[in-house]
């Protein structure tokens, strides 16, 4: 929860991931609160009463999985929430004129995008959404240091510049500070 904060002011990315990986977690543990006390929070160094707030927010992501039968897989809402937000921004980014930037870094992506898109069961993903589970895949790989092809590393820098460069831009609209055509 303390992580997520903080992770979701400062790069909207890295949230969009933890937070997969926290589903993740919770799927291993069975959705059990007893396993994910003993297994997570138990091993926070914070005081009793952050550990009863650890305690609230995984649970509450608990009863979401479990209203919205995401218990095996998928994403809840709150968190495809950020992709539906990612998503429209984008398509934003790509309409506007005052920066051609971030249209030539999409371009660039866009080759991967559609690669991965052929290899998916699931074309009518977004491409936002494709990217991030790219990543996430990636980020998985690396954990269990399989190993991973040069032209799957030079994919993930690609698609790493262009996520990186919307969620600058995501700060950037949630700050007031984004001004498109």
């Amino acid at each position: 929860m303390f992580i997520a904060t903080r992770k979701k002011k400062e790069n909207i990315a890295e949230y969009l991931l933890y937070m997969w990986q926290i589903e993740d977690l919770i799927r291993a543990n069975n959705l059990n609160m007893e396993a994910i006390q003993s297994n997570i929070i138990d091993k926070f160094d914070c005081l009793a009463e952050d550990k009863k707030r650890l305690t609230d927010w995984y649970e509450s992501l608990i009863d979401m999985m479990v209203m919205e039968n995401k218990q095996k897989n998928g994403h809840i809402q709150l968190i495809q929430n950020v992709i539906v937000d990612l998503t429209d921004l984008h398509l934003r980014l790509l309409k506007s004129s005052k920066d051609a930037s971030y249209a030539a870094e999409y371009y660039k992506t866009l080759p991967y995008i559609v690669e991965l898109r052929s290899k998916d069961n699931r074309p009518e993903m977004p491409e936002v959404e494709t990217c991030f589970s790219a990543l996430y895949g990636f980020l998985l790989l690396k954990l269990q240091q399989r190993p991973v092809s040069e032209d799957t590393i030079a994919a993930m820098k690609q698609i790493t510049s262009f996520i990186s460069l919307l969620a600058n831009y995501y700060n950037k609209d949630r700050s007031g500070d984004l001004e498109l055509d």
